[in-house]
């Protein structure tokens, strides 16, 4: 399909550079399989939802994955921006760089801040490789819980470059862009559905009698790329590692079975859950990279219900959304949204999409 099929205008103003407080006094707009849409917030989600059903959300930490340095024993010293996009290694780890015209296989960039100790002061890395658009491969002088520890001492949360060119990240950012359940260090970006929750949002859900489950995806930062190609089937989506426990796997598929939907909090979930799904539906245990890319004219297994923020234009969460509800109707929820004057993005409001019916 046309990349341009993806496209909307969306102003500036609707862009959020701050979240709800409370997380779940967040709007929630409701698309039901009809094209009917409804206003609601998102502590009115278990209204929307009936006993059985079983709620999957994502346990990914987002890690200090931004850093700011300099390169070193070369004639001039340039400041060098990193963005920490995929683990290699102990002491190796794919980034990408602002600017990356400034590096060259060998250099050695040095990270460090003003007002932070990192254990020698600072964290050296040489540039082991360099690709195309800005990534490349750092060698740590570090290695292993050392090396994690000096980067959590470094870093910042690398929000998206939408909220960043717009304000200074500062300290309230570490919290707001955690999501309640982050339990496992991995992600770059935060699974943004996930940062509506409230401990009594999980209390009204599970006295409705909706179950609660984890699963693992460490979101990359391929969710910052634009789709730059004409054609969707052109455009190269980054692997996420995934993990989906075998006591998981079991409890939906019961679930299921039972007659329980099957409801994804972020678009992370749904496209781990429809990576595991076999043909008949069934979820299967999964731990590795998945790279499956979704857009109009997928079959989906697994998920009945998504709640998702709004995205990007020409996106590809933009597009996964099309798939699931249908691109005529998500165009219409979209166009209702900014006229109503929803937030969008990561800080922004959210939307419970009903999977289109074939």
């Amino acid at each position: 399909m046309r990349t341009d099929l993806f496209d909307f205008d969306l102003p500036t103003t609707s862009i959020a550079l701050r979240p709800a407080s409370p997380r779940d006094a967040a709007r929630m707009l409701v698309v039901q399989g009809d094209g009917v849409l409804r206003d609601r917030t998102v502590a009115e989600l278990p209204h929307w939802l009936e006993p059985g059903d079983q709620l999957v959300v994502n346990d990914t930490k987002v890690i200090s994955a931004q850093l700011r340095g300099r390169r070193i024993g070369r004639e001039t010293e340039p400041k060098i921006e990193a963005t920490l996009i995929k683990r290699l290694d102990g002491s190796r780890w794919r980034a990408l760089v602002k600017p990356a015209k400034k590096l060259a296989p060998g250099d050695v960039v040095r990270f460090g801040n003003e007002g932070k100790v990192c254990l020698l002061g600072h964290l050296d890395a040489e540039v082991e490789a360099k690709g195309e658009e800005g990534e490349i491969t750092l060698s740590f002088s570090f290695h292993g819980p050392t090396l994690d520890q000096a980067i959590a001492d470094l870093g910042t949360p690398p929000l998206p470059p939408y909220i960043a060119s717009k304000r200074t990240p500062d300290d309230r950012d570490a919290a707001d862009y955690q999501t309640m359940f982050a339990a496992n260090e991995g992600a770059v970006a935060a699974p943004t559905a996930g940062l509506h929750f409230t401990p009594a949002l999980e209390a009204a859900l599970r006295a409705r009698g909706v179950a609660l489950h984890r699963l693992t995806l460490h979101v990359g930062a391929g969710t910052f790329l634009p789709v730059k190609v004409e054609e969707t089937s052109e455009h190269k989506m980054h692997a996420e590692w995934g993990s989906i426990s075998s006591d998981t796997a079991a409890a939906l598929n019961a679930a299921r079975a039972r007659g329980g939907r099957i409801v994804a909090v972020g678009t992370t979930s749904l496209r781990l859950l429809e990576s595991a799904a076999r043909e008949d539906g069934t979820i299967a245990p999964f731990e590795g990279e998945t790279s499956i890319f979704i857009t109009p004219g997928y079959r989906f297994r697994a998920v009945d219900i998504l709640l998702t923020n709004f995205h990007l234009p020409r996106s590809t969460l933009f597009m996964l959304v099309s798939a699931f509800s249908g691109l005529d109707t998500m165009k219409q929820a979209y166009a209702h949204a900014i006229a109503a004057g929803y937030r969008f993005y990561s800080y922004g409001d959210a939307c419970l999409l009903f999977r289109a019916r074939a």
